[in-house]
């Protein structure tokens, strides 16, 4: 694909290449993130935060969905998240609603 670019167009953007880079390493970070901490006890899990999660990752699934061209991948990462976040919501409600002080 760079020989398809102009000569010095690389350069004329901020951040070269590898400027769009680190939005979906990030994105599918929050996945890889959320499997590793199935691994973790429920008392763990930050409600507010998983909440956040949710949220963020159902407007990107609307805005991957809506814009021109539809980004699939973006779709399908935060869609990802979306599940995992929701499963993570679901092992803290019940580890909560299980404490004697509830």
């Amino acid at each position: 694909m760079l020989l398809l670019l102009a000569p010095g167009s690389l350069a004329a953007a901020p951040g070269g290449a590898t400027a769009n880079l680190g939005g979906p390493v990030a994105n599918w970070g929050f996945v890889g993130a959320g499997l590793a901490d199935m691994k973790k006890g429920p008392e763990v899990i930050s409600p507010n935060m998983t909440g956040v999660m949710c949220i963020y990752s159902a407007l990107f699934m609307r805005f991957a969905w809506m814009v021109q061209p539809r980004n699939y991948l973006l779709f399908a990462c935060h869609a990802s998240n979306e599940a995992v976040q929701l499963y993570q919501m679901s092992r803290w409600y019940q580890w909560n609603s299980s404490q004697p002080d509830h």
